[in-house]
């Protein structure tokens, strides 16, 4: 479900679940997780990558699986936490579609990209939900108060050149040379001496670690609370049932 691949010091981690358009499910998480820990301890790793295979980047949750039970060692949570905490450069190369946690994510990057193709979407609101990931903190900041809380609320598809004028992004490379483009960037970080690199990100990131931890966590207790409500038993059942879902009762 997982790939990785390094090259020049960079170690590209690709989603491959291209059947599933790389939606996230519990072992998927803690694969995730643990590719980060590995990397935090290699010292012959400096930067990460975290891109997709296929046409999507995510899907975000995997609602295929919703109600099904499996061992979970890091979960969603675990791996938001161990991300917000990384203390490498971290690269979000969206190659494709990325939906839910598959654009909440950017957030977390220290430095997000995108093919020109691609698109962002922050389903949360239709499904009933409401934002994860630290995005209620990460995106206010990126894209100023409004546009964030559009993003998160609206359930709007956003282009690649959107994402980029709201200040999601810090680029956007054509589909065909994207992977390259985002190497060749990923490429001089690592290349730089890793002491002064590390310095940097604790002083910007740092002071707000612990802070983007505990909205986290209070996301989560949000999405626990809403999770099998009324709004959010509609948009899964719409979704099983390929409708659009009705709130006009609730």
């Amino acid at each position: 479900m997982l790939e990785t691949n390094d090259q020049n010091r960079v170690r590209t981690l690709t989603l491959n679940r291209p059947e599933a358009l790389n939606a996230f499910n519990n072992p998927q998480f803690d694969e995730v997780a643990e590719a980060f820990l590995a990397a935090r301890e290699d010292d012959d790793v400096r930067v990460v990558v975290l891109t997709g295979a296929g046409r999507a980047f995510s899907a975000g949750a995997d609602l295929s699986e919703a109600g099904r039970t499996a061992k979970v060692v890091h979960g969603f949570g675990g791996m938001a936490h161990i991300i917000a905490e990384f203390p490498k450069p971290f690269v979000v190369a969206v190659n494709g579609l990325g939906v839910g946690v598959g654009a909440t994510v950017c957030g977390l990057a220290d430095f997000a990209f995108m093919a020109a193709g691609a698109r962002l979407r922050c389903p949360f609101s239709e499904l009933g939900l409401v934002a994860e990931a630290g995005s209620t903190m990460t995106f206010p900041a990126l894209m100023g108060r409004q546009k964030a809380a559009w993003m998160l609320m609206s359930s709007d598809w956003m282009s690649a050149e959107q994402c980029k004028d709201m200040g999601l992004v810090l680029d956007v490379f054509p589909d065909d040379v994207f992977a390259e483009e985002v190497h060749q960037r990923a490429a001089k970080l690592a290349a730089l001496p890793p002491g002064p690199i590390a310095a940097a990100k604790r002083l910007i990131n740092g002071p707000e670690i612990g802070r983007l931890k505990a909205v986290i966590d209070a996301e989560n207790a949000e999405l626990a609370g809403l999770s099998g409500g009324p709004a959010n038993l509609e948009a899964v059942t719409a979704f099983r049932e390929k409708r659009p879902p009705d709130f006009s009762t609730l």
